[in-house]
Parts: structure tokens; C-alpha cells; sequence
């Protein structure tokens, strides 16, 4: 157990919080130390949080990175041609 100073107009919120939800001061801050400290210990890369979400909406179209140029020369001309 320790004890902790908090600013006044913290601890005023926190009271206000603990009323309107009637829980105890205590346990909203071991609540949010909780979740603190589970999002500081997330070791996982960028791209791991979000792989979920990578490729989701492809366009079908395997090849784009690797003919870029070509399919860009093509979008230019059908827009402007000569």
C-alpha cells in the first residue's frame, strides 16, 4: 500500500467520479492504473497492432507495386491524350 498527492483539481474529478458512478476513489485508480500499465507493457510492433487491417480492401490487382509506372503511363494518357 502507499499513499499518493494529487493535485487539488484532480482530486476534486476523481471524487466527482467515484459519487457519480458509486465506486470508491480507490478503485477507479487502481482501474486506471490497471489499464496504464497494460498499454505500457504492449510490446507489439506497428505493424503487428494493425496487420488485422492490412490488405482488408484490395483492389484484386496483384501487380500494382511492381508495374506502377506502366499502369501510371496508362491513367496519363487516357486522361490527356495527345
Amino acid at each position: 500500500m502507499f499513499s499518493i498527492r494529487l493535485p487539488r483539481n484532480l482530486e476534486e474529478k476523481l471524487e466527482s467520479l467515484a459519487e457519480k458512478e458509486g465506486r470508491t476513489r480507490s478503485e477507479l485508480v487502481k482501474e486506471a492504473l490497471t489499464e496504464y500499465l497494460a498499454q505500457r507493457e504492449e510490446t507489439r510492433s506497428a505493424f503487428a497492432r494493425g496487420s488485422d487491417l492490412f490488405g482488408r480492401h484490395g483492389s484484386g490487382a496483384g501487380n500494382l507495386s511492381r508495374d506502377y509506372k506502366r499502369l501510371l503511363k496508362v491513367k496519363l494518357h487516357a486522361k490527356m491524350p495527345r
